[in-house]
């Protein structure tokens, strides 16, 4: 396995945004078995070492081409783009003013009189924005239209963020 190879390259996967999420999984677990260290405990201590570092990178790599804005982000690496177009994002006002929206309403959830109608509410919001982001992305990656992208793949990680946040919330509500 060489690890310079870009994570798309492990798996023996096209390089491009739309991955067959079950295909990856399937080539993951194939991976994993033929190089799980448990593989190699009676081998010299160089493979097992080896075998340690496969299976860390198979795992980052996975874990990158699993999640959309990872992919995204490890996509913009390729192509010699690292860092993000967060800048560009606090000139869009309109961008702003909507994440200033979803924020306030996730930190109204407590006080609601039904707060997991409110959560849903945000959830969807916030699910069907960072889908049409993704669409977006992959239209951009593909054209090769790589600033576009990058603001986008900025735009993703505050989704990204925020739906992290409400899954929080769910499961804090969940506990009460």
């Amino acid at each position: 396995m060489d690890f310079t190879s870009n994570y798309f390259e492990i798996f023996g996967l096209p390089v491009g945004y739309q991955v067959d999420l079950e295909l990856l999984a399937n080539r993951y677990h194939q991976m994993q078995r033929e190089f799980h260290p448990d593989r190699y405990i009676n081998k010299p201590s160089q493979e097992q070492r080896l075998a340690v570092q496969y299976a860390a990178v198979i795992n980052q790599a996975y874990t990158e081409l699993k999640s959309p804005l990872l992919r995204a982000q490890h996509l913009l690496s390729l192509s010699g783009i690292e860092g993000s177009g967060e800048a560009s994002i606090t000139r869009d006002s309109t961008f702003l003013m909507q994440q200033i929206e979803l924020r306030e309403a996730l930190s109204e959830v407590r006080e609601a009189d039904e707060p997991f109608v409110v959560l849903d509410r945000v959830a969807g919001e916030a699910r069907e924005q960072y889908a049409d982001l993704q669409r977006e992305f992959g239209q951009q990656y593909s054209q090769a239209d790589v600033e576009d992208a990058v603001d986008t793949v900025a735009k993703m990680q505050f989704f990204s963020k925020l739906l992290n946040e409400v899954e929080q919330f769910e499961q804090e509500l969940d506990g009460e």
